[in-house]
């Protein structure tokens, strides 16, 4: 057992690191010192060293938050939007588009604007079986541009794989209105240098094409490659081509509520919701409970109008869903109804908020509003889904997640059934209108 005696003896060793480490303060100070009085260009430039001149790069700028999402609500009316218009492009960004590498596409201006590279096609990523599409577009003089309608996922002849919309008034062969391959429009104004609406409807095998209101194309289709349904695309063939107003509208919806009763919906055993139909309503209050329709449906796009009638409410639109039990009421993807955000800032929603894929994937931006009416359109296809509410396209996200049977656990595929959501005792909302667009089944 060591004294008091060792105590100095044991301390030097101490003391000299001590110094030491002082004196290497000083030094690294000193280092400091004299980097702060170096040119201002020293740590950008170039540093000699025995085996030349060796290159320091520039210290990287702090990253910088997103700038908020600014909203420009569709130009849609009223009745557009319950009829199931919704706006493909946000205004602002390329939210929900896939954006091809070899080209140089851009948000400028408001529109949607590529004039630079290779042709390139930008793709909207969703199937739309029978459709209207309402796009405004300015394509420079000399220039070629095109609209893809019901498009493979790759097309590479126009002839087999899409409907071309051909925008270029010097084509020699299919010239503005035209769809490439397949039919030659006749007679049709010149567009270069200038805005013009298309307007065009794909029913069946049959394409119509208006400009500026005015009728230029109308080609039914009866070839052995008629298109049933497909992406659409917006070409940058050559020169500077810009799109906005981009609008389209499934048609042929079916009706899942009738307005009238409860036909074709089932409630799940053990739910304590009451569901009822009055003055054309189907009304759903209290909770928790769940209501599913008999039927099951794989791809296609729903329509919902809602109202919730009270502040902060929570219920959902569940699909692809399971069929219910009493322990597992509804195990299916969740479209979100929540208006809730926080500190006034609606791209911060409280509980996802309407239109989120609920745990996948959230509302960027909160657009219902409690006590009022909406309308919520969503897009479910193979792995992909996309929402709008009021037009508004809110969410973009694709599941690659493993497969599993429980959309709760992993990704499902396979049909499933469409179930409203009573979530708590406090859950009072009315829907006036749920319809389902089916899409074709794919050939390719």
């Amino acid at each position: 057992m060591n004294g008091p005696a060792d105590l100095p003896h044991r301390t030097r060793p101490v003391r000299r690191l001590s110094i030491f480490c002082l004196a290497f303060l000083c030094l690294a100070a000193g280092c400091r010192r004299r980097a702060a009085e170096a040119p201002p260009d020293a740590s950008a430039g170039a540093a000699e060293s025995s085996h030349g001149t060796v290159r320091v790069d520039a210290p990287r700028e702090p990253t910088r938050p997103d700038p908020p999402l600014k909203f420009v609500p569709p130009d849609l009316t009223a009745q557009e939007i319950e009829s199931g218009w919704v706006s493909l492009f946000d205004g602002v960004s390329l939210f929900g588009w896939d954006v091809p590498s070899d080209g140089n596409w851009r948000v400028e201006g408001a529109c949607i604007v590529a004039d630079d590279g290779p042709v390139s096609l930008l793709t909207f990523p969703f199937c739309f079986g029978d459709f209207e599409l309402r796009c405004d577009v300015h394509l420079e003089p000399g220039g070629n541009s095109g609209i893809f309608l019901r498009s493979a996922a790759n097309p590479r002849d126009p002839k087999t794989d899409t409907w071309e919309m051909n925008i270029c008034d010097s084509h020699a062969s299919f010239p503005t209105g035209s769809i490439v391959g397949r039919h030659r429009a006749a007679g049709v104004p010149a567009v270069e240098g200038a805005w013009h609406t298309f307007r065009i409807r794909c029913h069946e095998n049959r394409v119509q094409v208006w400009l500026d209101d005015a009728p230029i194309t109308d080609f039914t289709d009866d070839s052995p490659f008629v298109r049933r349904r497909g992406t659409i695309g917006l070409q940058k063939n050559s020169g500077r081509a810009a799109f906005r107003n981009i609008f389209v509208r499934p048609i042929d919806w079916t009706n899942l509520f009738n307005g009238r009763s409860l036909d074709g919906w089932t409630a799940v055993d053990g739910s304590e919701s009451r569901f009822e139909v009055h003055d054309g309503l189907l009304q759903v209050r209290g909770g928790p409970g769940f209501l599913q329709t008999d039927s099951v449906h794989q791809d296609f796009l729903l329509l919902v109008q809602v109202r919730t009638n009270g502040q902060g409410l929570n219920s959902g639109v569940f699909f692809r869903a399971q069929p219910g039990t009493i322990d597992a009421p509804s195990n299916g993807y969740e479209m979100q109804i929540h208006n809730g955000f926080e500190e006034g800032d609606r791209t911060r929603p409280t509980d996802s908020g309407t239109g989120a894929i609920f745990r996948r994937a959230p509302a960027r931006y909160v657009v219902g509003r409690d006590q009022q009416w909406m309308t919520a359109v969503l897009a479910a296809q193979g792995p992909r889904f996309a929402t709008w509410v009021n037009g508004y396209p809110v969410v973009s996200w694709t599941d690659t997640r493993d497969p599993h049977d429980n959309p709760r656990r992993g990704r499902r595929l396979a049909a499933g059934h469409i179930s409203l959501q009573g979530h708590d005792p406090a859950t009072d909302l009315d829907f006036r209108a749920i319809r389902i667009h089916t899409l074709p089944a794919s050939t390719e």
